[in-house]
């Protein structure tokens, strides 16, 4: 007979205790743990039976005699989608998307199944299929290959699968799935474990690939125990300001790539539409030059792009300095006004200085250091740097211009957007063929060297 008893969890971990305790012994938070019924018994695993356990069962092997054969990848038809995922989707695979709510989550994946060439089943349990239906049309159906299912059991999901053999499921989303062997409400950190679990199972035991889109906490984390993103084989992040038209796709974890790429989409009436070329968008076009903007060639993973960075450097009329800054570290910036100050003797510490990276990106690029300094230095003495010049390297304690990882890329894309000058550390022109750029590339020791540069 089954049996019904409370057991308390970890929100971060997903760690159980028999009774409620403040700091957990798995992750080390203090007041994460949280109450819920769970069903116990010979009937509490009544989904995974169907499921075929012979596939997962394997014996010790030699490392040599493993094979190391190349997974064929899945084209979805998006380059961007597919650089994220590393180059395509892996069968077998299972990818949580995580987003705030009407960031695009949805619309990205049915605009993927009504594109693709190849059968996929939607499994949605928040939505009807008159509201998928309407989306569809909006984005355009261009072939008959997707089939909605309205379903949050886990156990029906299964045997949909079965009988349909689809080529890729989505599943939307993970927090409303409710299995039969825990007896708790749907999103609750036993259900969204254990269904997690299932959907891991069935990708790998019928070689599906599966996308689960998750929601969001308030501070942006994937809702959930942390468990969640160590049973996925990949974890997406769709982000971006609603009030821009644009949507970074990053990865944050990926075991069939790198985790440190990101796709860009412009969301528009007809759906989401790549964006092939970023840095084309990302830069203002104006006919007057304005002081306090400086454009820094940015790496994000294998692509390079440019991205303007604009400050403004006032007066305090309130005063305490204010600082702040949109897209960009803030204590990094606050580190590099102190450089400013102490190294090269700008008064910057009763002024208030905001920085703004445009586009609405999140940059954590330490490349963007020097084009930080010179939007500031721009603003402060109210000169406007030529509209041609780019920025690429890293600002040291001490002043000096450091040496940033793949400058030829940045020097390259710079090039092709028809820039005349960029400025880097004088260490990263050791051994540059400068010869096969048309743009002039001026090494940079000190930030005080840069000032000369720009300014003299």
């Amino acid at each position: 007979m089954s049996k019904v008893k409370t057991v308390f969890f970890c929100k971060e971990c997903g760690n159980e205790s028999p009774k409620w305790i403040g700091h957990c012994p798995g992750c080390g938070a203090w007041n994460s743990y949280v109450e819920e019924t769970v069903v116990t018994g010979k009937d509490s695993k009544a989904v995974s039976k169907d499921i075929d356990i012979q596939s997962f069962k394997s014996k010790p092997t030699p490392i040599r005699e493993v094979t190391s054969a190349q997974e064929e990848r899945l084209d979805l038809g998006y380059e961007e989608l597919n650089r994220v995922l590393g180059g395509g989707l892996v069968p077998g695979s299972l990818i949580l998307l995580g987003g705030e709510p009407g960031i695009g989550k949805s619309t990205l994946l049915l605009q993927m199944a009504l594109h693709i060439n190849k059968k996929v089943l939607y499994v949605s349990g928040e939505e009807s299929r008159q509201q998928i239906k309407m989306r569809a049309d909006r984005i355009g159906i261009k072939n008959d290959n997707c089939l909605i299912l309205n379903e949050t059991d886990t156990q029906d999901i299964l045997k949909s699968v079965k009988e349909v053999q689809p080529d890729i499921v989505i599943i939307d989303s993970i927090q409303t799935l409710e299995s039969p062997s825990v007896e708790a409400t749907a999103g609750s950190i036993s259900q969204i474990r254990e269904t997690a679990a299932e959907m891991n199972k069935i990708a790998k035991s019928l070689h599906v690939p599966v996308f689960l889109i998750g929601h969001i906490t308030k501070d942006g984390t994937i809702a959930g125990p942390k468990i969640l993103e160590h049973i996925v084989d990949t974890v997406l992040q769709f982000e971006g300001d609603r009030h821009y038209g644009f949507r970074i796709l990053r990865t944050v974890k990926n075991r069939f790539g790198s985790s440190s790429e990101l796709g860009i989409f412009e969301m528009n009436a007809e759906g989401l539409r790549e964006v092939r070329n970023p840095s084309e968008i990302l830069l203002s076009q104006r006919e007057t030059s304005v002081s306090g903007i400086a454009i820094a060639a940015m790496v994000e993973g294998l692509r390079p792009m440019l991205v303007e960075t604009q400050a403004l450097v006032s007066s305090a009329a309130y005063g305490t300095p204010q600082r702040s800054s949109t897209g960009f570290d803030t204590r990094r910036l606050n580190m590099l006004l102190a450089v400013l100050e102490k190294r090269a003797g700008f008064r910057l510490g009763a002024k208030d200085v905001f920085l703004n990276i445009a586009g609405g990106l999140r940059v954590d690029d330490p490349a963007m250091d020097l084009a930080v300094v010179a939007a500031v230095l721009s603003s402060s003495e109210d000169i406007a740097i030529d509209g041609r010049c780019a920025f690429a390297a890293e600002v040291g304690l001490s002043g000096e211009v450091r040496a940033v990882n793949r400058v030829e890329a940045r020097i390259a894309e710079a090039d092709k957007l028809g820039f005349d000058k960029i400025f880097i550390s004088k260490y990263s022109a050791k051994g540059l063929d400068t010869g096969k750029f048309h743009i002039k590339v001026v090494p940079t020791a000190t930030i005080g060297q840069l000032f000369k540069e720009l300014f003299s």
